[in-house]
């Protein structure tokens, strides 16, 4: 049964209950004040409640105590259905842009991503109304529906929409809940590495004393560290050879300047990025409440909107502190995007590398490297690209050892390289190169194409071929987690008494790619650790069925987050 909720005018809202064929077999008009009471009542009969957006929903009834157990997210799933090749020939992928593509846009993408994909905009899109209305969202609902039956794999892509819906309940949740987090602790923790908190404008007193050793090392008695051109002037002027001021690059570099800027960068992060003026926009009533983007990227991977929550350093991780009572159980996943590359190649001889211990160790064991990092510079030079230095030196005989993975990369390379699209196990496809990449192999083709024109088609055919090349691994790594965590979240629930408030049972509060927290009650914190296990290991199944790859996971049951590593 799914249950569709859309807005009226006047702050109302609609709900339409459909049957399992799609047919509408009741409509209520709900007030506002209402709806709380409304879903709660409803969510007893277990609907998949559809609505457009579930971040336009779902905190609200967060807030009012109500917690749903699963929805269709439209937004999602439109923007999955639009370019999976899996449902091509369906009517929403053909039809021309809407709304809807408006709403499901990629946005706040990391800065890498977006320089690599160049993906298009279409300013004939139409803005869209966050509030989609009763007859578009059941409009689009149908299309979806029909998308997914029409599909060529609809198994794969209702686990997937499935699983991404499941990730926005999720997003929201961990908003709402919040990461705890002690301010006293987050500011002891910056004054011990920076000094005391500084006034508004002026640099902590650690961060003034090497920006003061670096000047008297470069002789630049004004210099401003934070500025890149003024800095890499005073460099080359202390005759020092470098192109820019990245500290790979200055780490190579022997002169007294060096060690005190090197720490100073390190810092200056640290206190741009977390430090106090963070503290005080992002830790609400001892709580950090990250604002998730699920799908950001396009990989399907999460973004966040402010706050960094995908990059907490391990500086202020000790002011991450369960409540009294509580403790965390913070749990990462081993090597998941080689495991995820095994088990979509079905390949068994990586399988059995990886059966029961370390992936890196067994690869190893198998004769195929003869160290551990070495293990791990192939096994990542394969699924990103890297052709030169160690990495190529060691690729034939990877190669050699493990045939079908190295085969289902390569595949993946050489399909980017010509401009095709790639899809992950689920059914997310890669998006196809923007036309300034296809104007830049059209000239190279042309009959009065330089050495130029096709030494560029050349390079730009190769960075997007490594972009497909990973594109399948983390976009199939992606989907694992999601699945991952919609297990733990469906286990954890049924660990918590009914009609418990979302904080006050065991809870999800923090997610970074292979990784989640878990924040619960003392008294079953260990079953929870094994729960988080056995999650994983349900992920696995449903991704790779009978297949005998192996998810392991570390799960630390501790009162601080920087006890776990």
């Amino acid at each position: 049964m799914h249950i569709v909720l859309a807005r009226l005018a006047g702050e109302r809202a609609v709900a339409v209950e459909l049957d399992d064929h799609g047919s509408e077999v009741g409509a209520r008009e709900i007030d506002a004040g209402a709806l709380g009471s409304f879903v709660a009542q409803a969510e007893a009969r277990r609907p998949r409640w559809v609505w457009n957006d579930t971040r336009a929903w779902y905190p609200a009834l967060l807030a009012e105590g109500v917690r749903i157990d699963r929805c269709v997210d439209l937004a999602l799933s439109h923007r999955i259905l639009r370019l999976s090749t899996l449902s091509a020939r369906s009517a929403l992928a053909l039809a021309p842009p809407t709304g809807w593509d408006a709403i499901a846009a990629i946005d706040d993408a990391p800065v890498d991503t977006a320089v690599l994909f160049d993906l298009d905009g279409d300013p004939d899109v139409a803005e869209p109304s966050p509030d989609a209305d009763r007859d578009a969202v059941l409009a689009e609902f149908r299309l979806q529906q029909d998308a997914l039956t029409t599909s060529s794999e609809p198994g794969r892509l209702r686990l997937l929409l499935a699983a991404e819906s499941a990730g926005a309940l999720i997003a929201a949740e961990m908003q709402y809940a919040g990461l705890p987090w002690r301010t006293e602790l987050h500011d002891a923790l910056l004054s011990d590495l920076l000094g005391p908190r500084p006034m508004p404008g002026a640099r902590p007193a650690k961060l003034e004393a090497l920006a003061a050793a670096v000047r008297t090392a470069l002789d630049v008695p004004g210099l401003n560290p934070d500025s890149q051109a003024d800095l890499l002037r005073a460099l080359k002027r202390a005759g020092l050879i470098v192109s820019s001021t990245r500290s790979w690059e200055l780490k190579k570099v022997d002169h007294p300047s060096i060690a005190p800027l090197l720490e100073y960068k390190k810092l200056s992060r640290l206190a741009s990025a977390n430090g106090w003026t963070w503290m005080d926009s992002w830790i609400r009533d001892g709580r950090f409440h990250p604002d998730y983007i699920p799908g950001g990227v396009v990989t399907g991977r999460w973004a966040t909107r402010g706050g960094g929550a995908l990059q907490l350093p391990r500086q202020v991780r000790g002011a991450v502190v369960a409540d009294p009572g509580w403790k965390l159980v913070v749990a990462d996943a081993a090597q998941l995007e080689p495991r995820i590359l095994t088990g979509m190649s079905a390949d068994t001889a990586m399988a059995a590398a990886g059966r029961g211990k370390d992936l890196y160790e067994g690869i190893v064991a198998s004769g195929a490297v003869d160290e551990r990092a070495h293990a791990k510079v192939a096994m990542l030079g394969a699924m990103y690209g890297a052709t030169t230095g160690e990495s190529g030196r060691l690729m034939p005989r990877l190669t050699k050892a493990f045939p079908r993975a190295i085969r289902l990369v390569e595949e993946a390379a050489r399909a980017g390289e010509r401009g095709d699209i790639v899809t992950s196990r689920l059914g997310r496809s890669s998006p196809r190169p923007g036309a300034a990449w296809l104007q830049t192999q059209g000239s190279a083709s042309a009959p009065d194409s330089t050495e130029a024109d096709e030494r560029r088609a050349r390079s730009q055919a190769r960075d997007w071929g490594r972009f497909t090349r990973n594109f399948v691994v983390q976009a199939s790594a992606a989907e694992w987690a999601l699945c991952w965590m919609a297990e733990l979240r469906k286990r954890l629930i049924a660990m918590t008494p009914p009609a418990t408030r979302l904080e006050q049972g065991p809870h999800l509060v923090y997610f970074l790619h292979d990784e989640v927290i878990v924040h619960t009650p003392e008294r079953i914190a260990d079953e929870v650790a094994a729960t988080v296990a056995a999650s994983a290991q349900e992920a696995g199944r449903l991704l790779f069925g009978t297949f005998p790859v192996e998810f392991p996971v570390t799960a630390a049951v501790v009162d601080t987050y920087a006890e776990a590593k």
